[in-house]
């Protein structure tokens, strides 16, 4: 496909192409509110952009995002110390912290296994939560991988992994959306609904 439009601002569309979930459209559109913002709202993003790079850092515990050594919930003594919860990404922390329902720790993997884009086991951090685990104190590790099959196959590697560490696995339950329709549901959500189906108290 050939370039729209000349020089840097194509440059600048493509650049914002390159985010997720930004497509050429979005792209432009972005490209073409900050050519009419003011120019101190846009020195404002530059310089943004530069300081989260400088300053922004992984917990050298969790490796969630942190702007110190340890993030603020590793530094939070009144978390529970027993419990870990392993993510793919710091994104997914703040997922489960909206919540309100998990006071324990976390463990970011960094990604999910993923042969096709060259992703195994050893480009993930892995080799760190084993060491975590090697503390006595984790009695429970939480999997909270994606519902796909890159996070499914993570779950199950480390499932095969944890299972010398006399720990409890657990993997988070996936089923039907509140506000679905049971006709619409593909057979695997369904399928998973029926095995993370609870006792309805009476």
């Amino acid at each position: 496909m050939s370039s729209m439009y000349e020089g840097i601002v194509q440059d600048l569309i493509d650049e914002f192409a390159r985010l997720p979930g930004v497509g050429p459209k979005g792209a432009s559109r972005i490209a073409f509110f900050l050519l009419a913002s003011e120019p101190e709202d846009v020195e404002r993003l530059g310089r943004l952009l530069i300081e989260v790079k400088e300053n922004v850092r992984f917990c050298t515990v969790c490796f969630n995002v942190a702007s110190s050594d340890m993030c603020r919930i590793c530094s939070d003594t009144r978390r529970d110390q027993t419990i870990l919860c392993v993510v793919e990404e710091p994104k997914d922390v703040l997922a489960v912290e909206r919540t309100r329902e998990f006071r324990g720790r976390y463990h970011v993997l960094g990604g999910a296994i993923n042969p096709i884009d060259g992703v195994g086991p050893d480009d993930l951090r892995i080799r760190e939560l084993v060491s975590r685990l090697a503390d006595t104190s984790i009695t429970e590790v939480i999997l909270a991988t994606d519902p796909n099959l890159e996070g499914e196959a993570t779950a199950t590697y480390l499932t095969r992994t944890m299972s010398t560490f006399g720990v409890k696995v657990t993997r988070l339950a996936s089923g039907l959306p509140v506000g679905g329709d049971l006709e619409y549901a593909d057979e695997v959500t369904l399928g998973r609904a029926f095995e993370g189906r609870r006792q309805v108290s009476q």
